[in-house]
């Protein structure tokens, strides 16, 4: 285990397990989405709202920064931000494993300054 926090975006819930899982009611994930902080991931054939691990990790969030007293607009801007850094740090892990994969070759310039910092064997 690597200590990481894998989010899977495989499973669906349904409102009612998220309700449960998030400590909030029923109606408040469903006011939440109809004022758009978090919208659900999908709906079902049946129109019921379903919902990701990502999603519950948004209520999540929501759900600390109530007590603190951020309006709900103050939430949006806050959410807005958070998804930015999450698509700009998802991309930056992109071009990381792109770059640091373990059959690459180095660039002329990595591998020369990896032969420069080299010391010298000594010769017996």
């Amino acid at each position: 285990m690597t200590g990481r926090i894998e989010v899977s975006t495989d499973r669906h819930m349904q409102i009612g397990e998220v309700a449960e899982r998030t400590e909030l009611s029923i109606k408040t994930i469903r006011h939440y989405d109809e004022v758009c902080l978090v919208t659900p991931s999908e709906r079902s054939a049946g129109g019921f709202r379903l919902y990701t691990e990502a999603d519950v990790q948004r209520l999540l969030v929501i759900r600390r920064m109530k007590p603190l007293g951020f309006t709900l607009d103050e939430m949006r801007q806050l959410l807005g931000s958070l998804d930015i850094l999450d698509t700009t740090q998802s991309g930056e892990n992109r071009r990381q494993r792109r770059h640091s994969s373990p059959n690459a070759t180095p660039g002329p310039r990595k591998a020369a300054a990896n032969s420069a910092n080299r010391s010298p064997t000594p010769k017996s």
